[in-house]
């Protein structure tokens, strides 16, 4: 009698075997791991082109506030890696990359990711920022204007403002501690409040070992550094103090953001004025690239390639949400 071994699934780790995958297709794609020191206690990695040609311009595509930056830009990569040279970095305190500096200010990660650039060899780049990754984009357009070209900010909240979170006028969440809380879930029940908050239709029926492993994997590090990042980002926040990027610029809004509303997106596009067009993707959330990933494809296609070439169908697993 032929005896068959009994697998417990909740045994396996499916978000690091999820993680393994990502890590195969970007390697598939043409891209390697790279971790590169920076001096004084900084080291952060990217995924870069394995070949780079001098000939294409250069993409940086910089995560949000989550997992890492594999998990957010998987299904851009094979539209745009045969038309630009695409890095693809985690900022600091996320996947592979550190600091023992304190300073935990978007001005600084964007600093740090300009030296980056610089070890690879990019003097010019354009780049799309998700959320998080849209502030320190933002701060790199402002601080190295000469070297970026074009700049994509999806529900990116640089126009919001310190007194926002206190009057409660915008925000769901009642202070910063609770935002803490959801944007780094320590527990199943948390993790699925993000998930209400960043979809408007959020995965149905997961149960809650799934979730647990993925906070396992993805959200035990450096949680008391992240929040040090939420603090910064939003500490004397005031739009008058808020310089304007003088370059080509794409906003894109999912319609019912409930982490950043669209009202922070119609101050940007005010802020920056003929310089930005505000693109609002319907029935989507904060998660945007993730719910409506043909449409977000579509705009960054349309701005960054000015190609109108079929798009893949929409498509999104429990496992691709993370923003």
């Amino acid at each position: 009698m032929m005896i068959i071994p009994v697998i417990n699934i909740r045994s396996l780790s499916f978000t690091a075997s999820r993680d393994w995958w990502y890590r195969l297709t970007f390697s598939h794609a043409g891209l390697e791991s790279v971790l590169s020191d920076l001096g004084e206690g900084t080291t952060m990695h990217c995924w870069v082109p394995r070949v780079c040609k001098q000939s294409k311009p250069n993409l940086i595509l910089v995560h949000g506030f989550g997992a890492n930056a594999m998990w957010q830009y998987s299904g851009v990569l094979d539209h745009f890696i045969p038309k630009y040279n695409v890095y693809v970095p985690d900022l600091l305190f996320f996947g592979r990359s550190y600091t023992t500096q304190k300073e935990r200010s978007e001005t600084f990660q964007a600093r740090c990711l300009m030296k980056l650039m610089h070890i690879h060899g990019v003097q010019k780049a354009s780049f799309v920022g998700i959320s998080y990754g849209g502030f320190v984009g933002y701060s790199m357009a402002n601080q190295f204007p000469e070297a970026v070209e074009k700049a994509v900010l999806c529900c990116t909240g640089v126009c919001l403002e310190e007194k926002d979170l206190k009057e409660r006028s915008l925000f769901k969440v009642q202070d910063l501690d609770e935002a803490a809380k959801i944007l780094m879930p320590q527990s199943a029940n948390k993790l699925r409040e993000l998930m209400k908050l960043s979809f408007v239709k959020p995965p149905k029926g997961v149960p809650n070992w799934l979730l647990t492993d993925f906070i396992n994997v993805m959200c035990k590090n450096y949680v008391n550094e992240k929040r040090e990042l939420l603090e910064e980002i939003l500490k004397d926040r005031q739009l008058t103090k808020l310089p304007k990027i003088p370059h080509p610029t794409m906003i894109i809004w999912g319609e019912q953001d409930q982490i950043f509303p669209l009202e922070l997106g119609n101050r940007l596009q005010r802020h920056l004025g003929s310089n930005a067009q505000l693109v609002v993707i319907k029935e989507a959330g904060h998660a945007v690239n993730l719910e409506k990933p043909r449409e977000f494809l579509k705009h960054l296609k349309t701005f960054l390639l000015d190609s109108h070439k079929l798009l893949p169908k929409d498509h999104a697993t429990i496992f691709d949400w993370w923003q």
